[in-house]
């Protein structure tokens, strides 16, 4: 769970960064590659979020299931 959170808070900060560079470039090729690339570590920090949800999910679930 602690590096699923390190991993999407690294990659949304990588495409934060990406999206806030767009506003210097020029070139249209240049544009679409910054934004898909920016995209692209959008898509894996949700990724990561969505693994953590998992994590935390199973381990509240293997907890109950002890008590029990």
């Amino acid at each position: 769970m602690i590096a699923a959170a390190i991993f999407a808070a690294v990659s949304l900060s990588v495409a934060i960064t990406g999206f806030t560079s767009l506003g210097d470039m020029t070139d249209a090729a240049a544009i679409a590659d910054a934004k898909g690339f920016a995209w692209f570590w959008t898509f894996l920090a949700s990724v990561a979020i969505g693994f953590g949800l998992l994590a935390w999910w199973l381990a509240r679930r293997h907890g109950k299931d002890d008590d029990a």
